[in-house]
């Protein structure tokens, strides 16, 4: 009996002092995350409320970031904060805040943040008029110029190779949205448990599989004496030597770099793209207009070249109206303070993660006339000829322009107006009108729907 006293005292007390130690370390773990969130800087953006741990990632649809910041801008202004987990996040909006950031003081947010995530990468129409999807016929001819570009080749639209290759591209890019990705941003920690990478984003692991499947296939043939395309220059520049390796030229920068040319090369463009010929579906009107331009300028048997751009002002008007009101990559890339700055009055401390809200620069009230529509006046002056507003800025602006801007410009003048001059697009007969809102995977893509090319 009085052992059993005993123990239940012993018990008692050791229940007591488990129940002090948890309030200890709730408490404690309490003013450290209040201490890491919060903001002993004067003057710094405002933003919604903090909650503990998680931040302010609640306030953002990270599968469709560009619609939560444009709510958040209402109601905190141009410049706002949000905290990722324990992450400090600025939030530019509105034109003359982003040239402020990226023109003004471009050094200053020159910086990228790091990406913990990413560290598992160790970094003719035979349709004859009948309804199809063309975002896979737009990707392959996009993707073949960087195919070109990188290997010295194209590939034809049914390899099953390189369908594969866009399949998997596709899915990548899938994976890179949503909350789950950013929390592992913020809490890399969670990304050393084995196996998350390698489920949370197993189609940018195939793809990177794939990837080193063509490298490997060019390094057989390869021959210094006979330089084909990019990998050939990169791989010339490895043999070099330990300092060559050092300066960025090895294999595991070979395969990433080659990565970001097909992202950043071909699904900005294919995208642009798809957007285009939507806009041209809604808007036969506007359609008629370019098609009316080209058999003018180019008539109806020559190839399209860059020089006749110039002569085209309407036709550029529609395609600039395009990348804006597509909004391709509405939230841009992240950026990062370089050293302490101010922007609009506000504070922001060195090593910041900044994000530059394009789509509020593109649809900026007090830029352009109609921002939520497809206008191509927007780019036209009184006398009909084009012009470019200084809030145009698609490719971003600034250190961290997007350096493929004169080559995308380049694909979507000579693909729009070489389709357009053998074709007319129309919507299919019982065919519902298709969606004009975007279905964002980092750019902001039609949804799929279905379209007929009629020969003109």
């Amino acid at each position: 009996m009085a052992l059993a006293l005993w123990l239940g005292s012993l018990l008692s007390s050791c229940w007591q002092n488990l129940s002090i130690l948890g309030v200890f370390l709730t408490v404690f773990t309490l003013l450290l995350d209040f201490m890491k969130r919060r903001k002993k800087w004067s003057r710094y953006p405002p933003g919604p409320v903090s909650l503990p741990f998680i931040g302010t990632m609640l306030h953002v649809d990270f599968r469709r970031p560009h619609v939560s910041f444009r709510q958040l801008h209402k109601k905190f202004g141009n410049v706002f904060n949000l905290q990722n987990c324990w992450t400090n996040v600025v939030v530019l909006n509105g034109y003359q805040t982003v040239k402020d950031a990226l023109v003004h003081k471009s050094e200053d947010f020159a910086d990228r943040p790091y990406f913990p995530v990413y560290e598992h990468l160790g970094y003719g129409s035979k349709s004859e008029g009948k309804p199809f999807d063309l975002r896979f016929l737009v990707n392959n001819a996009v993707c073949n110029v960087i195919c070109t570009t990188v290997y010295g080749e194209r590939f034809n639209y049914g390899d099953e190779t390189f369908k594969m290759m866009l399949h998997l591209f596709e899915s990548s890019l899938n994976e890179e949205t949503g909350f789950l990705p950013q929390l592992l941003n913020v809490l890399p920690i969670l990304l050393r448990i084995p196996g998350v990478p390698q489920m949370v984003f197993r189609g940018q692991k195939v793809f990177m599989d794939f990837i080193d499947v063509l490298i490997e296939k060019h390094m057989e043939t390869w021959n210094p004496a006979h330089i084909r395309d990019f990998t050939d220059v990169f791989l010339k520049e490895m043999k070099k030597g330990k300092e060559a390796e050092e300066s960025g030229f090895n294999y595991n920068n070979l395969r990433l770099v080659t990565a970001d040319l097909f992202i950043a090369g071909s699904e900005t463009t294919s995208t642009t793209l798809r957007w285009a010929f939507l806009y041209m579906l809604l808007h036969p009107e506007i359609q008629s207009k370019v098609q009316a331009e080209i058999d003018k300028v180019i008539g109806k048997e020559k190839p399209p070249t860059m020089k006749d751009q110039v002569s085209m002002p309407y036709t550029n008007a529609v395609i600039h109206e395009v990348q804006r009101c597509g909004d391709i990559v509405p939230v841009g890339l992240p950026h990062m303070t370089y050293r302490d700055t101010e922007v609009q009055g506000f504070f922001i401390p060195k090593g910041t993660t900044v994000i530059t809200n394009l789509s509020s620069v593109l649809k900026d009230e007090t830029v352009w006339e109609k921002p939520n529509e497809f206008y191509p006046e927007h780019f036209l002056d009184a006398n009909g000829q084009f012009v470019k507003p200084e809030a145009f800025l698609p490719f971003s602006a600034g250190r961290r322009a997007c350096p493929g801007e004169q080559l995308a410009r380049m694909e979507l003048f000579i693909f729009f107006t070489t389709l357009m001059q053998k074709f007319t697009f129309a919507l299919p007969e019982d065919q519902p009108r298709p969606r004009e809102d975007g279905h964002f995977a980092l750019t902001n893509a039609p949804h799929p729907y279905l379209i007929r090319a009629v020969p003109r």
